[in-house]
């Protein structure tokens, strides 16, 4: 098709130099690899790395990035805000983001979750400019803060399904990351035709590529180690790998390492508790850049895919860390049903444990301690899932195809 101009709206984007997902990055890259122009719109994210270094002008740099141009605002986001902070800060980037949908030059706005906020300037250029306008739905809000008891406030829940409602029904397409968001959408009567299942995809130049093997301080060549690698919240769950932990360590097995690398709300009550527990086989680490993340892949044994026992995560969630475990060649150990646990099962390429069940999760890290031979077949059958269903370069060819026909007026 002819040339077009993407607006590209990502409050959380970041380069493979930061130590945050890198989805936005590649589809924004596979676009430009078609003969697409994109201007990428985002904020100042912890752990991400737009790849901007410039000063701060009026509140925004801009720039030129890998081939993309970089709107950055000057709006510093972690997970270690508060909820009025984040909330803020997200209300904030899409009124600053309405003002660059209305000014500039652009053939179709595209425009990705979370926050769902981020559907809001998309919405503005459907309807006072005329533009095509796909949304990608990351999470589905807000169904998951409200079966966490996150939000409890009615008015804010219904403001939030009103916007829900309204992003879906302005979007010419929606893109969904699992099979579950695909129906929570469509179950809001948006016709399945108008719908496409991109899940996140495998980094495979990246994870599956030889790199150094990494072994933190306190994890011997003999430990069997389990990783963690991603934000270290109230949705993660992470209490369950201290539960396990404490399970290990009373059956004397100091030989599993459990290393938990990464950053949020939740990781300075997490250590606490494993200070004050004495839990010495758990090993806390920053974040970390994609290379150096691959490294310490490269070197361990299972990639732990962990979230809290909510219902609506188990089919609701594409998480990153899943794809980068099976780009490596990790198997995977996942404690909650849905549908990453039925790829592990059908696949092969993992062990899938009951949730809040730390007795069958320290079970399922002794029997990998025990079965190296049959733990790296499991790894090789993930990494062939990965190859097989879920390589970034496959992905980002039907994600491309999806803009394509969403601006020329075709069904996808």
């Amino acid at each position: 098709m002819a040339r077009m101009r993407v607006l590209y709206f990502h409050q959380h984007f970041s380069t493979p130099l930061g130590a945050t997902g890198i989805r936005s990055y590649e589809m924004a890259r596979a676009l430009g690899a078609a003969g697409h122009q994109v201007l990428m719109v985002c904020g100042s994210y912890k752990g991400g790395a737009t790849g901007l270094s410039g000063p701060f002008n009026r509140g925004m740099r801009r720039g030129l990035v890998d081939g993309l141009e970089v709107i950055e605002l000057s709006l510093t986001y972690s997970n270690r805000d508060g909820f009025l902070k984040r909330t803020g800060t997200f209300l904030t980037f899409a009124l600053r983001s309405i003002g660059v949908a209305l000014r500039e030059p652009y053939d179709l706005v595209f425009a990705t979750t979370t926050p769902l906020t981020a559907g809001i300037p998309g919405i503005v250029a459907r309807w006072l400019r005329g533009k095509r306008f796909v949304f990608e739905v990351r999470d589905l809000w807000p169904e998951l803060p409200r079966a966490m008891g996150v939000i409890r406030n009615p008015v804010i829940l219904g403001a939030m399904s009103i916007l829900e409602w309204v992003s879906y029904r302005s979007a010419h397409h929606v893109i969904g990351l699992s099979p579950g968001i695909v129906d929570g959408i469509a179950r809001l009567g948006v016709p399945r035709a108008r719908i496409t299942l991109v899940p996140n995809g495998c980094d495979l130049a990246i994870f599956a590529a030889r790199a150094e093997p990494w072994r933190p301080e306190g994890v011997s060549a003999g430990d069997l180690m389990a990783v963690f690698t991603g934000t270290h919240g109230m949705a993660n769950g992470l209490g369950a790998v201290l539960d396990a932990a404490r399970e290990l360590r009373l059956r004397g097995r100091d030989d599993i390492k459990l290393v938990l690398i990464g950053d949020g709300a939740e990781k300075a009550a997490l250590q606490e508790r494993a200070a004050s527990e004495a839990l010495t086989n758990v090993i806390f680490l920053d974040p970390v850049a994609k290379a150096r993340l691959s490294q310490l892949n490269a070197a361990a044994d299972v990639g732990m895919q962990v979230l809290a026992n909510v219902p609506a995560f188990y089919y609701g969630t594409s998480p990153n860390k899943f794809f980068d475990y099976i780009a490596a060649g990790l198997p995977v150990l996942n404690n909650y049903p849905g549908w990453l646990a039925g790829l592990i099962a059908e696949n092969r390429c993992g062990l899938a444990v009951p949730p809040d069940d730390p007795k069958a999760f320290a079970d399922a890290l002794e029997w990998a301690a025990e079965h190296r031979t049959e733990l790296k077949e499991m790894g090789v059958r993930g990494q062939e899932l990965a190859r097989r269903e879920f390589d970034r370069k496959k992905l980002s060819a039907r994600f491309v195809k999806v803009l394509e026909t969403t601006a020329g007026g075709e069904k996808c």
